[in-house]
């Protein structure tokens, strides 16, 4: 994908390579820029990560609709530590009229056991939807058409 579907998941280097009504699925590098000071992946980054996708989702899910997060539980189970693939996926527990709920796991695989899934954190996103498109905003949804499987 050329274009930049989110500004701030762009920043870290993220790369979504699905987007649909059910799942938003990517992955990034862990870099200097997204790490504590002891070199581990920051959990502001994990956060910023599952209400990115979330909403991304949401906003497919509710026919493009303009969406905002308006609560995020987030559990930080294990590290990703620097140079490490850390993937994350989205998918709705709920798709309401007006409230969404997605679950987003954030996982690295295990060097040792191939295919082996570490879970890294899960979040809760509660998300509103149906709300009203500002008129300075009315393309927000042409580049991520493209990229929707729907």
């Amino acid at each position: 994908m050329k274009e930049i579907l989110d500004a701030p998941l762009d920043v870290i280097g993220f790369k979504i390579s699905e987007i649909s009504p059910q799942k938003i699925f990517g992955y990034f590098l862990v870099v200097k820029k997204c790490c504590n000071p002891f070199n581990v992946l920051h959990g502001g980054v994990s956060a910023l990560v599952a209400e990115s996708l979330a909403s991304m989702g949401a906003h497919v899910a509710s026919g493009f609709e303009r969406v905002a997060g308006v609560h995020l539980s987030i559990h930080h189970l294990r590290s990703a530590n620097l140079g490490e693939i850390v993937y994350a996926e989205a998918k709705p527990l709920n798709v309401g009229k007006s409230i969404h709920v997605w679950e987003v796991n954030l996982w690295k695989n295990d060097s040792l056991i191939l295919g082996e899934r570490i879970l890294i954190s899960t979040s809760r996103v509660t998300i509103k939807t149906n709300m009203p498109l500002p008129k300075n905003v009315k393309d927000a949804d042409v580049i991520i058409k493209k990229y929707a499987k729907l």
